[in-house]
């Protein structure tokens, strides 16, 4: 099929490269002209493991292309994806001008009936303005249809391939068959593809990364609780993810959530529940939780160390989890600044997200590019992303090279008692 991914973020990358890699045609578009160029030359501008090879190959092949002509590319395309940015607005809603100037794009060159879908994550009723705003420039007929992502960054492109679900929502029998068709290769196995109503499909995307956030903050809430009186996060965890109504996804204690997803759908859906006059009151307590446990770990360590004024901190990650470059709403974006503020040094380091901490926080902090000359002179240690090279500490190297041996633990990657036996003070999240 010939299809048209307009947005060549996160999102629409992954999906561009993915739907060529399965045989069709496809054009990613873009209006940032330097990021097609970069992507022409297979310069990719995020890190996702696996994205790489697809893009180099489908573009040899000649099945994936890129070009800063949108209107180009919705000409060539049957199919076209609308997968831009929808930032939130001052009042935590989404921001659809990008969304809608799509739109308005794609009825300006609807040369041919074409589905137009929306695949960024836009609330209820977004469906709808897309087809008036085609509709304004429409000379040809067109179908509305919403297909929602669901994709997990550091997994992002075995998310896309094999998917677990694909949810559709539809209102034309033409729609659902066309997008029956273009998913059909990435079902065999057979999971599910769930068609809906458009409104259904556009709540189902907000919702699951809601009920995600609110586990991740409940189980950061049960930990602060476990530190309090003497239980053990972990055991805890064990305990309830055996629980068949439970499971074990998402039970992991830390400094609170992050990324492109999940605190911008928490803002947006209780925003859209505030308009419509059924306040979500639940996620807005667990917005405000999230943002007081992205501090915990400075109050470990001032616990550790008394006053923070001239120490020097290592920090060991700074992306918002591991398997990804991106920062959006990291731990670490608050840590750092809350550290600086206090008059602490920071020594930092990421295996990816290095660039991107250069463009935040500039000469403010010391960059190394190994993780362990982060810890020279350090009085303290601040681990707080989970990558996998941190999981194993040469304690003696560590010892020998801190000023003092303090660790604070974000991510209990660590065993408390092995490092308490080598006499460090070891601070975790939720463990006695």
């Amino acid at each position: 099929m010939n299809v048209a991914v307009v947005g060549t973020g996160y999102v629409g990358l992954v999906m561009a490269a993915g739907l060529a890699e399965m045989g069709n045609t496809v054009v990613g578009a873009d209006v940032d002209a330097g990021k097609v160029a970069r992507l022409k030359k297979n310069d990719l501008p995020i890190y996702e493991p696996g994205l790489e090879p697809l893009v180099v190959r489908n573009q040899a092949e000649g099945r994936l292309t890129f070009t800063t002509d949108v209107g180009a590319a919705v000409e060539a395309s049957d199919i076209v994806f609308i997968a831009v940015g929808t930032p939130p607005d001052e009042d935590g809603s989404a921001d659809l001008t990008h969304v809608l100037a799509v739109a308005t794009a794609i009825g300006q060159h609807l040369n041919r009936p074409k589905v137009v879908v929306t695949k960024s994550t836009v609330p209820v009723g977004t469906a709808e303005k897309v087809r008036a705003a085609v509709a304004r420039h429409a000379k040809q007929p067109f179908h509305v249809a919403s297909n929602p992502e669901f994709l997990k960054e550091g997994a992002a492109v075995q998310d896309f391939m094999k998917p677990d679900r694909i949810v559709l929502g539809v209102d034309s029998p033409e729609a659902e068959a066309a997008l029956r068709e273009l998913y059909e290769p990435f079902v065999r196995s057979g999971n599910p593809v769930l068609f809906m109503d458009i409104p259904s499909a556009e709540v189902t995307k907000y919702a699951a990364n809601a009920m995600l956030a609110a586990r991740i903050t409940l189980m950061n809430q049960f930990a602060n609780l476990c530190e309090k009186v003497g239980a053990d996060i972990e055991q805890v965890r064990r305990g309830i993810g055996s629980d068949a109504r439970i499971g074990r996804a998402f039970l992991y204690p830390g400094p609170g959530y992050g990324g492109s997803c999940f605190p911008k759908d928490v803002k947006a859906l209780c925003a859209t529940g505030r308009e419509v006059g059924a306040p979500l009151e639940v996620l807005e307590c667990v917005e405000r939780v999230n943002g007081l446990q992205k501090l915990v770990p400075v109050g470990k360590l001032e616990a550790a160390l008394g006053s923070l004024a001239g120490k020097t901190v290592a920090l060991w990650g700074l992306a918002f989890k591991a398997q990804t470059d991106d920062m959006r709403e990291a731990a670490a974006l608050v840590v750092v600044e809350t550290l600086l503020a206090a008059g602490a040094k920071l020594v930092v380091h990421d295996p990816k997200a290095m660039d991107e901490a250069r463009r935040r926080f500039g000469d403010r902090v010391t960059y190394v590019e190994h993780r362990y000359d982060a810890l020279r002179a350090a009085d303290a240690l601040l681990v707080l992303t989970e990558w996998e090279e941190y999981r194993v500490l040469d304690v003696a190297r560590a010892r020998s090279l801190m000023r003092r041996p303090v660790v604070v633990d974000a991510r209990n990657l660590f065993d408390p008692a092995r490092l308490r036996e080598h006499g460090f003070t070891y601070h975790s999240i939720g463990r006695p």
